[in-house]
């Protein structure tokens, strides 16, 4: 288990308040400022940290691979292919040989590994899925012939920047959308990539955090795939705002503090005070130890509760080869505010206990996800979610008995400063027809750095295995994994050659059927 973050590195708070235009507020002591110093300089790197970016990567590539042939990264590739650029990047599920436009890449890339809800996360005040920026930061290095330590100290620091905002300000409360912290995260992983220096990274970020604010909406009620697309549109907007930057131009600033940006009118107000913590200069990049990848594909706060699930059936009545849904009167979850919010039915969304719903709208409903789990005992990013899983009757019935309720004890867990202390689980009471209670608990989830069976290195490997098996051949597997391993020693052209070639998309787009769009 990696050592705790907050026993290793010094950080400096910094305040972050809201200012009248005419306080001129030196841009020194903004937070677009403050986040660009603390993504770039000379800073020693961290050998763990450097290990969890390589997995990290593989972990990116193996869920993207599982999704290859899923209709919203099929088509957000047929856009990508519609913009080539012979010295640009690879999209996933072709080789060196085919190339676009980087942002344009980094658009179906990042699709292609968010659209299975199977990769990382960091929850704090906020939520994030971190390895977001990853597509986006290799598309440019393969654009722009950066080597792996480049790229690797360009995913390390937007880690740093991702976690930092995401512990300091709270999006979700404004039912503001997380790409607003992803988005500029990313743009300071690119500066810090391209080597950029403090006063453009700052206009940088500035851009990406003016124009990354949506609404939480793409994650409410009947959820559409637009959830997969909004790192992509992220990545899109953090790699245009870079490359303005270093043109020379400058954006809305202070766009954290003025008087009219988004603390003082789309977060907290004009009284606004928030926290950001942001490590001193020249400490190591390490915020990356901090988040945790899944083992399951679905909403990380289910996570903990799949595990929990797998072992509460062997105690049921008919379990665990065929649960007695009959002798099941009901099953309450306490957990924290936020879990029970977002994917429980604290969120009062009628279509996270719809059989019809959307996939996306199942792998946030923890509803779906405990009554699926109990009964199989497994969990599988494609036959879990089917329409026929979803409607089985006695699955239906099972899935209606679950309520959720918020917990203050698990609220404060999730919250906890300390990373030993945060849990993400919550416990559940299993009440039989008979009156008896089956009752059980799980802070993190197995995977967790904390938790039963940490994920490490092997267990990124075997997932990928797991994922490309069947899409990649074996040789380009390991051709993929040899290079990954290797990150931080990678020359520009071995960079280049981190790509997904799919043997059966070699020749896309063919299918007359596929939707055409305006890029053709």
């Amino acid at each position: 288990m990696p050592t705790p973050r907050s026993q290793e590195t010094p950080l400096t708070d910094h305040l972050v308040t809201v200012h009248a235009s005419a306080d001129a507020l030196p841009r020194e002591r903004q937070l677009a400022w403050k986040l660009a110093e603390a993504a770039l300089g000379d800073r020693p790197v961290d050998p763990g940290a450097a290990a969890m970016a390589a997995n990290r990567l593989i972990d990116d590539a193996a869920v993207a691979v599982a999704s290859l042939d899923r209709a919203p990264v099929v088509h957000a590739r047929a856009q990508a292919l519609a913009h080539p650029h012979p010295n640009g990047a690879t999209p996933f599920g072709h080789g060196p040989d085919v190339r676009v436009h980087a942002e344009w890449a980094a658009w179906a890339n990042a699709v292609a590994v968010r659209e299975l809800d199977f990769h990382d996360t960091f929850l704090a005040a906020d939520y994030a899925h971190p390895g977001d920026a990853i597509p986006a930061l290799l598309a440019v290095a393969q654009q722009t012939h950066q080597d792996g330590a480049a790229l690797q100290r360009g995913i390390l620091a937007a880690y740093e920047v991702h976690v930092a905002l995401v512990k300091g300000i709270c999006l979700h409360c404004h039912k503001i959308d997380h790409m607003a912290h992803l988005c500029p995260a990313t743009a300071a992983g690119l500066a810090a990539m391209l080597d950029l220096d403090v006063a453009t990274t700052y206009q940088a970020i500035n851009q990406a955090v003016h124009v990354a604010f949506s609404t939480r909406q793409s994650r409410k009620g009947e959820i559409s795939s637009w959830k997969a697309y909004v790192p992509g549109h992220s990545a899109l907007l953090a790699i245009t705002a870079v490359d303005r930057a270093m043109r020379g131009e400058a954006a809305p600033s202070p766009i954290y503090e003025g008087e009219d940006s988004v603390l003082a009118w789309l977060l907290d107000g004009p009284d606004a005070r928030y926290t950001v913590p942001l490590p001193d200069a020249g400490e190591p990049h390490r915020a990356i130890l901090e988040t945790y990848t899944k083992a399951h594909s679905a909403e990380y706060q289910a996570q903990a509760f799949i595990d929990l699930a797998f072992d509460v059936r062997t105690r049921l009545p008919g379990g665990p080869d065929a649960i007695d849904v009959d002798a099941i009167r009901e099953i309450v979850v306490r957990t924290s505010h936020h879990t029970h919010h977002v994917i429980g039915t604290g969120a009062n969304d009628p279509q996270k206990i719809d059989p019809d719903a959307t996939r996306e709208t199942l792998d946030h409903s923890l509803m779906y996800i405990l009554a699926v789990a109990l009964q199989d005992g497994v969990w599988h990013h494609v036959d879990s979610y089917t329409p026929e899983r979803a409607h089985r009757p006695d699955t239906v019935a099972l899935w209606h008995k679950i309520r959720t309720e918020e917990d203050p004890d698990w609220t404060a867990r999730y919250r906890a400063p300390d990373p030993t202390e945060r849990a993400f689980g919550g416990e559940m009471t299993v009440v039989l027809a008979n009156g008896e209670t089956v009752h059980a608990r799980r802070d993190v989830a197995d995977a967790h750095p904390n938790g039963a069976a940490p994920f490490a290195r092997p267990d990124y490997v075997a997932k990928f295995g797991a994922l490309a098996g069947g899409v990649l051949p074996a040789d380009a597997q390991g051709r993929f994994l040899a290079l990954a391993e290797r990150l931080g020693d990678l020359s520009a052209d071995e960079v280049r050659h981190l790509t997904l070639a799919a043997p059966h998309l070699a020749h896309e787009p063919t299918d007359p059927a596929l939707k055409q769009g305006i890029f053709r």
